[in-house]
């Protein structure tokens, strides 16, 4: 598998996280309240691009309301700013494209010119009433819950293939289309997955820096060539059919230049696609970055991270311990096994909402986030579901979203949820770890052995509570007695006898 190489020992990749961007667009704004020139309504319009591209991760993760709420603040000077630069860099392409003579050329750069003082007007409007002191706040808020995804990490490397996939399908749909709205999609994507590896993969992007920019630069003057395209084509300029052919031909051409020098770049074996893909989790990795990714959601949600953890440990040991007895079917599937490591994770999710049930409002949030990659949205719901029913009132056959699903899916909500309550009870009983943890399964009941349980009224109904639900998925009670916990071995090393040294004659 090819791997992104570490960078030389020493050297260290630039780092220009959230913090550095939401700075620099208090910075770029005193420059645009000084100058509305091309550099700094650009340079700006970068900057709040940035943050926004940042918070629009960072909510796949963290549903906390700063980060819509940071999108909201910068929402309206970006678009204050959007026609503005639009304007203006309109009028550059008028300037390259064809001579000083042309007619329509003068023609759209009086129109540009006379547009422009307008737009800067409302443009000083929204960076004057832009709120400096909630932009502020908020980066100090933000700058402790970007800590939720460690810089260079798997959840990060997750974060940033849930892009690269999204944008690599756009990629896939531009390239059957000359038509700019597919081009434009592509365009954006490109962006996402870009600001993406720049905030939360450094040593990746010092290496992919160059090719990521170039190929959005291209998509950029794509972009900007469909713009003029359609206003020369909306202009009321009536002089001459042929000089607007004309400046369809040039546009055309321009544009297909650079459509071909992009597909040069991401077709074939040396395409960048698949160089930037072959640095990216793949195989099991994407397996391993996924779970990274939620138990970054389980640290941003969950006000009980120990207790959840302890559960999480006891569920997966019950889990294995009934696949080894054989207990049922659900046991032995590999993709139920994934989803339970996930479950068990998130299960305390649903405690931080408000309400008479959390458990509800959990799979609410859950469903809400984008599917992981390597899972299938039929997985997902899966696991929303076992969140679902791990605490509170059992599922019922005719329940809403539990009565659409298929006699095999409700098994597996049913063994899944019901290993959840079982290791929820455990825990309540003092079993905190599952070391030790076995199950016996004969044709009258499954034995489940558990080391350190105590031996008294309440255990027992907690017990009878806990494995309820999945004696109705085992069609067998479960039968669960205490055993000694296994004394530690201390293992003594003894020590080496000196050798003897015989002296010869």
């Amino acid at each position: 598998m090819a791997t992104v190489s570490p960078l030389l020992s020493g050297s260290h990749p630039e780092r220009r996280g959230l913090s550095f961007w939401m700075d620099r667009v208090i910075k770029e704004l005193e420059n645009v309240r000084s100058s509305t020139d091309v550099d700094a309504v650009h340079d700006l319009r970068v900057a709040i691009r940035r943050c926004r591209s940042v918070a629009a991760v960072m909510e796949e993760v963290d549903p906390d309301p700063a980060w819509p709420a940071m999108r909201k603040v910068a929402r309206k000077l970006f678009r204050g700013l959007g026609a503005l630069r639009d304007a203006q860099v309109m009028d550059e392409w008028v300037k390259k494209l064809v001579p000083e003579t042309d007619p329509v050329r003068t023609y759209l750069h009086a129109s540009f010119e006379s547009n422009e003082p307008k737009l800067q007007e409302n443009a000083l409007r929204v960076a004057a009433k832009f709120d400096q002191k909630s932009w502020k706040r908020l980066e100090r808020n933000l700058r402790q819950r970007s800590r939720l995804v460690p810089i260079g990490s798997l959840a990060a490397e997750c974060l940033a293939l849930e892009r690269f996939e999204r944008a690599r399908e756009l990629h896939a749909k531009a390239l059957r289309s000359e038509k700019p709205k597919p081009w434009h999609a592509l365009r954006i994507g490109l962006k996402r997955f870009r600001y993406t590896v720049e905030s939360l993969l450094p040593e990746h992007y010092a290496l992919w820096s160059d090719d990521l920019k170039r190929l959005q630069d291209i998509l950029g003057e794509i972009h900007d060539l469909d713009v003029l395209a359609e206003a020369v084509k909306k202009s009321d300029f009536h002089e001459t059919e042929e000089s607007l052919k004309l400046w369809e031909e040039v546009i055309a051409r321009a544009r297909k230049e650079r459509t071909g020098t992009y597909r040069q770049l991401t077709l074939g074996k040396t395409s960048l696609w698949n160089m930037w893909r072959s640095g990216l989790p793949t195989n099991g990795r994407v397996e391993a970055a996924a779970l990274a990714r939620l138990r970054a959601t389980a640290r941003a949600v969950d006000p009980h991270v120990r207790r959840t953890s302890q559960v999480s440990r006891v569920a997966v040991a019950l889990f294995d311990a009934f696949k080894r007895a054989d207990s049922g079917a659900a046991f032995t599937d590999a993709t139920l096994h994934r989803v339970l490591l996930a479950a068990a994770r998130l299960h305390g999710v649903g405690n931080a909402g408000a309400g008479k049930s959390p458990q509800k409002a959990a799979r609410k949030l859950l469903l809400a986030l984008p599917v992981p990659p390597g899972w299938s949205n039929d997985d997902w719901e899966l696991l929303a579901m076992a969140v679902r029913y791990h605490r509170g009132t059992e599922p019922r056959a005719k329940d809403g979203s539990f009565s659409k699903l298929s006699a095999a899916q409700q098994d597996s909500v049913r063994a899944l949820a019901g290993v959840l309550r079982l290791a929820r009870a455990l825990r309540k009983c003092g079993v905190l770890t599952g070391a030790g943890l076995r199950a016996e399964k004969s044709t009258d009941a499954i034995v489940l052995r558990v080391p350190g349980l105590g031996d008294d009224i309440g255990t027992a109904a907690r017990l009878a509570a806990g494995k309820h639900l999945l004696e109705d998925y085992l069609r067998l009670p479960v039968i669960v007695k205490a055993i000694a916990k296994p004394e530690k071995v201390v293992h003594l090393v003894p020590r080496p006898v000196p050798e003897l040294s015989v002296a010869s004659d």
